[in-house]
């Protein structure tokens, strides 16, 4: 679902809370609290191949996308088959969504967001771009969890953890992180990260921090009780019927916190993933979900949970709501 989007509008947002922090793997965001910026409506990163962005459709056919074009190119998806090739998908792993995107992050896709979960300068302009909104994410989520007060001690389930961007600051932090992902390549990346990165921040100082416990398993797997619940860029791989299960068993997990971060589900971003799905270069990338906010908050509401905190997190290719809950 690869695309070069041309088609800017000035987008205002705010994060809440606002002052990001800093990551060592991610350039430093502005401090301010609110700002304008440019902003093309981004494809999934978490689904799309992005070395494939310079592929079919290019700049110049979505430029001349202008509103009398919208029925002619919903007539043109009506009959496109997206899903055949996601059925293709499957029955090649010998599964659903899950074994997709268990095999995807194992081969090509950890390669690929190995690099840009990384700090190497073999990125394209779009992967540097996603890594700075994925940065921002992570940096947003540790001034939510810090603003309250110390971390130390506190115990934290990061679920889809990736290669550890999220793990790494909150064990540096003081946390106690337990953390997981679908993809064995993903957890051994994140663990030699972790070993790496919490060696160097040992000192005379402070109590030298705990290592986090990584594990493979998958989120309907999970189980214990921790003080925070965080799940980053995973609902994207979940329909909203199988994320309202998805998001109840996560709540049920925390005692006091839940943050989640997902892709944002609106008519003109839709029609875009839609358009992305027609062209989907030449590596296999998985199937993306788009969540209403009603419908997460609804799903929360259910869970007896209610949204304390939200904000929207945006670069030019890089778009995720993010939402803190706590008990009702």
């Amino acid at each position: 679902m690869a695309f070069s989007s041309p088609l800017f509008s000035p987008v205002n947002f705010t994060l809440n809370p606002n002052p990001q922090l800093h990551h060592p793997k991610c350039t430093k965001p502005n401090n301010r609290r609110s700002f304008s910026t440019v902003c093309a409506i981004p494809p999934l990163s978490t689904a799309t191949d992005i070395s494939a962005v310079t592929g079919p459709l290019d700049g110049t056919t979505l430029a001349v996308l202008g509103g009398s074009s919208v029925a002619a190119l919903a007539a043109i998806l009506s009959l496109a088959d997206p899903e055949r090739r996601r059925q293709l998908q499957a029955e090649e792993v010998g599964g659903g969504d899950k074994e997709v995107v268990r095999e995807y992050f194992n081969n090509n896709g950890f390669q690929r967001w190995k690099k840009i979960y990384g700090d190497t300068d073999d990125v394209n302009k779009v992967q540097l771009d996603i890594r700075l909104g994925h940065s921002k994410t992570v940096e947003n989520v540790m001034k939510m969890l810090t603003e309250e007060g110390s971390l130390q001690g506190v115990t934290v389930c990061d679920a889809g953890c990736g290669t550890g961007c999220l793990s790494i600051p909150l064990a540096k932090e003081g946390a106690i992180v337990s953390a997981s992902d679908i993809s064995a390549s993903m957890v051994a990346e994140a663990q030699k990260q972790a070993q790496e990165e919490l060696s160097k921040a040992k000192d005379d100082q402070s109590p030298a921090p705990v290592m986090p416990k990584f594990e493979v398993r998958d989120l309907e797997s999970l189980d214990g009780k921790y003080d925070t619940v965080v799940c980053l860029d995973v609902m994207i791989h979940y329909p909203q019927s199988k994320a309202d299960g998805m998001i109840a068993h996560l709540a049920s997990l925390a005692e006091n916190r839940l943050i989640l971060s997902f892709a944002p589900k609106t008519f003109y971003y839709d029609l875009l993933k839609r358009i992305g799905e027609l062209f989907p270069g030449p590596s296999k990338a998985t199937r993306a979900y788009l969540h209403a906010e009603a419908d997460v908050e609804r799903a929360l509401q259910k869970a007896g949970w209610k949204i304390k905190k939200r904000g929207l997190i945006a670069t030019q290719f890089y778009f995720a709501k993010l939402i803190e809950a706590v008990p009702a």
